[in-house]
């Protein structure tokens, strides 16, 4: 099963998440919460695989939620939630560990799908989507010099593999890309985001593209 935890500061928008994920037999929606605070004490109590975090909320916002879960040990996979497909707010999300974002008018057979595709540890952004946000986002000098400064020493095999994760390549694609077995490009990920003090792949794909390495 896959543990859910819903939070969104209007009830109603929490009813609604849970009637659609809960229809699906592959999803237990374990909690909701209304603000920051309660998600992360709800991540602590209930320990799910996946959050589905609304991003402006009163007391405690989206944004620093996402930063405490990711402080967390083997924290959860957090999925920013917003009403607007591009803005500054899910930029911020991304950077501050989300996995990807689903906009809250997602239909209901999707949002099931990309809810398993974010528990199995996928990027959960829409190739369009990800086009808009680093557009917005490729303005930010200081981003592109700290990005251009750290694919200066990665070696040709991982700035590869970092392109792939730009272009939202699963680990099964960037091994038939680059001739190599899954394992091995499973190997050169974990060692990426490290070396490159990335939370996520969806982190290390923003990097890519502040970097250069992808062509909008």
């Amino acid at each position: 099963m896959i543990k859910v935890l819903v939070v969104d500061d209007e009830p109603m928008v929490c009813a609604h998440l849970r009637t659609i994920l809960g229809s699906a037999e592959d999803i237990d929606v374990v909690d909701q919460a209304h603000d920051g605070a309660a998600a992360v004490e709800s991540v602590v109590r209930h320990r799910p695989d996946v959050v589905l975090m609304d991003l402006r909320m009163p007391g405690v916002d989206g944004l620093s939620a996402i930063e405490r879960i990711n402080r967390m040990p083997a924290p959860p996979t957090v999925v920013a939630l917003t009403t607007f497909d591009a803005d500054q707010y899910v930029i911020r999300a991304l950077r501050a560990g989300a996995s990807g974002f689903l906009v809250k008018s997602t239909p209901p057979e999707d949002l099931i799908g990309l809810v398993r595709v974010a528990a199995d540890g996928h990027m959960v952004l829409s190739p369009a989507a990800a086009k808009r946000l680093v557009a917005a986002s490729s303005d930010e000098q200081a981003a592109r010099d700290r990005a251009l400064a750290l694919v200066k020493e990665l070696t040709e095999r991982e700035s590869e593999v970092l392109t792939c994760l730009g272009e939202g390549l699963s680990n099964a694609n960037i091994a038939s890309r680059l001739h190599l077995s899954e394992a091995t490009v499973k190997g050169y990920v974990s060692r990426l985001l490290v070396k490159l003090g990335c939370a996520n792949r969806t982190q290390a794909g923003l990097l890519a593209y502040d970097a250069g390495l992808v062509t909008r």
